[in-house]
């Protein structure tokens, strides 16, 4: 009798978000899969670090309620989603200012280009947060003139409702010098649009595609931003622990991979009928030479805590004036109270590119100004600074990076489509699909030897 030829139908290399999600769906069709972590806990970059009992994000991308694969993803239906205040506050001259989609946003047309300028919220929605002066005769918000705030209302909501494949098919430039060929006035790129963009994309320049900052502003005007309950970590975990037992094992490093095996430092080699590389871009390149690897935004978290708590709720607050190096922050815990303790509150703040060197000094600095409060007597947790956070989306970009290399080996992330939470789902769910077509399978092709011993997550 012939002994089984394999140990499982598919190894995933990678315990992201990414070989997570793809390794559910192959589950779920009856293959046979073992996903292979180096480190000793799945979720790659979605980390988050416990501090006496806060929970404090190592990169704290944000999510949006409208990413679709967050309701497609199979494993996620217990992820608690926690949104931030409707739109984003614009931090301007001293004063705050409310920007984003009107309630109910609807309508079937346009986007980015359908309009010559791209605004702030109206008027009635705009607040200062803390005293300031008045505004000088003939000055304008953050967001433009009235006539450019109105157009907000009219533009984000044919943001909210235009294809995919509508963005995806339009030219492609730089997203700054995109905005500026589509007519839209350099105040209201760079006192609403840049720092938005910044805050969704981590790149403060534009330099992005022109295509991927227009899927993250449908995002934005589709849905709410948010991040998850518990923090990033709980995302890939609840991946994780609503797998088959068994299916995923940390702390083992692969060495080599071909289109049948994956040799191991801990195990020896692991036999298979496919491969998928769901590692981040610089490691898949080292077990595939020749894979592109992409440049990197840089990224530093810096996290407060203080006793008295900013006035902005639970608001994002955006730098609109660049005054400082922080790009975003926010009281995290108004958002989600879980990442703080009881009757504590945590502060998250953003600071992109190569951090300053006095970055404690001037990030409280700029937190005092951004917040109109002393952080004198704010305790920092924690600074994490990241080199390679997020991949760049340069143009020309390939929001659909082949997964698919060869018969047998494929390679996920959110290198092959855009570098976001939704990015990664999407191409672990497009990897799982080309492998189970490949395969042909409507269940496990075979009764499949045990893999070595190796520590389940």
């Amino acid at each position: 009798m012939l002994e089984p030829a394999y140990q499982a139908d598919v190894v995933i290399v990678g315990a992201g978000v990414a070989g997570l999600s793809a390794a559910h769906r192959l589950t779920s069709a009856g293959v046979t899969t073992a996903v292979l972590e180096a480190a000793p806990c799945v979720g790659g970059r979605m980390t988050t670090e416990k501090v006496d009992g806060f929970r404090l994000d190592r990169i704290g991308q944000l999510l949006s309620t409208a990413y679709p694969e967050l309701r497609l993803t199979p494993g996620l239906d217990a992820l608690v989603l926690r949104p931030f205040a409707p739109g984003v506050l614009l931090h301007s001259d001293g004063r705050h200012h409310r920007a984003g989609p009107p309630p109910n946003a609807g309508g079937a047309r346009g986007a980015l280009h359908a309009v010559r300028a791209l605004a702030g919220a109206p008027a009635k929605g705009r607040t200062a947060l803390r005293p300031a002066s008045v505004p000088k005769a003939g000055a304008t918000a953050p967001l433009g003139t009235a006539v450019d705030q109105a157009r907000l209302g009219a533009a984000l909501p044919r943001i909210a409702n235009t294809p995919v494949e509508r963005l995806l098919a339009r030219p492609e430039l730089p997203a700054g010098q995109a905005l500026a060929a589509r007519g839209v006035p350099a105040r209201t790129i760079d006192g609403f649009l840049r720092p938005l963009l910044a805050a969704l994309l981590c790149d403060p320049e534009l330099t992005t595609s022109s295509r991927c900052a227009d899927l993250a502003l449908r995002a934005f005007a589709a849905g709410r931003l948010c991040v998850p309950e518990g923090g990033a970590e709980v995302l890939p975990e609840l991946l994780a622990q609503t797998l088959p037992p068994g299916t995923v094992h940390t702390g083992v490093r692969a060495t080599s991979i071909s289109t049948t095996s994956v040799t191991t430092a801990e195990h020896g080699e692991i036999r298979c009928r496919a491969v998928l590389i769901a590692t981040d871009a610089r490691p898949a390149a080292e077990l595939l030479p020749g894979l592109r690897v992409p440049d990197f935004h840089p990224v530093t978290v810096v996290h407060h805590t203080t006793d008295e708590p900013p006035a902005t709720g639970a608001a994002l607050l955006l730098d609109a004036d660049r005054g400082g190096p922080v790009a975003h922050t926010a009281v995290i815990s108004r958002v989600d109270p879980s990442r703080a303790p009881a009757g504590r509150t945590l502060v998250s703040s953003t600071v992109l590119g190569p951090p300053p060197s006095d970055l404690d000094t001037a990030v409280r600095m700029h937190l005092s100004r951004l917040y109109g409060t002393s952080t004198r007597r704010w305790e920092t947790l924690a600074v994490h600074h990241t080199v390679e956070a997020v991949p760049a989306m340069r143009p020309p970009h390939d929001l659909r990076r082949p997964v698919r290399l060869l018969a047998g080996l494929y390679v996920c992330g959110d290198h092959r489509d855009t570098s976001t939470v939704q990015g990664a789902l999407h191409s672990g769910h497009r990897a799982s699909a080309a492998i189970l077509a490949d395969l042909g399978v409507a269940g496990s092709l075979h009764a499949a030897d045990p893999l070595p011993t190796a520590r389940a997550a």
